[in-house]
């Protein structure tokens, strides 16, 4: 068997169970979870139509590569969002663009697609280093010990806006790095790195010889229309990085369009990155079938539906603000869907006392976070998923307040 499987920790839904094992919940109220990011929202019917009118495909192999159609679509949607200039288009300062052909790959979903690039890019024999921002999506964690290299954790502090300081990063874990994970916005903080920071991280990359994988998942679910989040390529391409050299970006469908299940991604940037990755792929047997193909094509060519769900997010977030404001220390995200309050009591017996006095499911804010140099940055804080439909979110709302005002 592979020795590294031996350096994984259990997942933090595996801890969660345990942490909860033995506990009998009263039976007078129904469960209510806010532990999983999984979105709740009914998956668009333009999505699910064109899955199913395409069913007959599936006696059809799929490419790695996925149809030129699809990644046109994905090319056109980046374009617009990310304010990338037409390829072969723009000024003459700024003829970037995004080529379907050469910089983009279909995947099913960014979970495996996050996991499987660091297998692709790392070289084991260099002892390498993979930074990631801590608290982070474990994914990270397992894909850098599996390539064999090392972990390496920021801290994403209050005060440095809940990002990563990445100018505390000495130069030695610099040179050392090969692949830096960011998370923007980030889960489970919903904190954004600004412009500024993916220029910094940029020049950093070039200068140390690292990669950039920006985990861009929770892009469209910022809370103010005027406000969309920035992009590591939009960033690069803004900054003269035409061929979006060392940064690749991973989207998915999942909680931008409410379709979890499709298990639809993909990701973008440096040509050379996606074609050696494409290499790996193509053994790894990781082609997506084609009706997903279509309905993620529907998907990424409609915008209404995104507008919708955003809406819907920021409402949950605003009405249960105004019930826990009060009696928690939790600030307004400034994207996703996930709010990171400071608890009255040790994270893990908060979560515990919620369930056993509530019926209702948190997750640690440790359980997603590793203690470095005697600090936890998860620790002392849950995460809240607001994924049920209102009246679930309102009702844990009142629940949690209910169990703060008895301590």
């Amino acid at each position: 068997m592979n020795p590294d499987l031996e350096r994984l920790q259990p997942y933090p839904f595996e801890k969660l169970a345990a942490l909860k094992q033995g506990i009998q919940p009263p039976r007078d109220r129904d469960h209510i979870a806010l532990s999983i990011g999984e979105p709740k929202h009914p998956t668009p019917s333009l999505i699910t139509d064109a899955l199913t009118e395409h069913l007959d495909q599936l006696a059809v192999y799929p490419s790695t590569r996925g149809s030129r159609a699809l990644r046109e679509a994905i090319a056109a949607w980046l374009t617009r969002r990310f304010q990338l200039a037409p390829l072969g288009g723009g000024s003459p300062t700024r003829a970037a663009g995004i080529d379907p052909e050469r910089q983009i790959l279909p995947v099913n979903g960014t979970r495996e697609a996050l996991f499987a690039f660091a297998q692709a890019v790392v070289d084991r024999s260099q002892a390498p280093l993979v930074l990631m921002p801590n608290p982070f999506y474990q994914i990270y964690e397992g894909a850098a010990l599996l390539a064999g290299a090392e972990p390496r954790y920021l801290a994403c502090r209050p005060e440095t806006g809940l990002i990563p300081d990445f100018e505390a990063v000495d130069d030695a874990t610099w040179k050392g790095c090969q692949l830096l994970y960011v998370c923007s916005p980030g889960n489970p903080t919903g904190a954004v790195i600004d412009q500024a920071s993916f220029a910094q991280l940029i020049e950093l990359a070039h200068t140390h010889d690292f990669v950039i994988a920006s985990d861009e998942c929770y892009s469209e679910l910022y809370l103010h229309a005027d406000e969309p989040s920035p992009g590591l390529l939009q960033v690069a391409a803004a900054v003269g990085n035409e061929t979006f050299s060392r940064c690749v970006v991973f989207h998915s469908l999942s909680k931008r369009s409410n379709a979890p299940g499709l298990r639809s991604g993909f990701v973008a940037g440096d040509a050379r990155l996606i074609e050696r990755f494409f290499a790996y792929r193509t053994y790894h047997g990781c082609a997506m079938p084609l009706p997903h193909q279509h309905a993620s094509l529907a998907a990424w060519s409609d915008e209404p539906h995104v507008r919708d769900n955003r809406a819907l997010y920021r409402d949950k977030i605003e009405a249960v603000l105004a019930i826990l404001g009060a009696v928690l220390s939790v600030e307004r995200p400034a994207a996703g869907f996930y709010l990171w309050p400071q608890t009255p009591l040790p994270d893990t017996q908060f979560a515990q006392r919620l369930y056993a006095e509530e019926h209702l499911t948190v997750l640690p804010g440790r359980f997603l976070s590793r203690t470095v140099d005697g600090y936890n940055p998860g620790r002392d804080r849950i995460r809240l998923a607001l994924v049920p439909p209102l009246e679930e979110c309102l009702e844990a709302a009142h629940r949690i307040r209910r169990c703060v005002e008895r301590l």
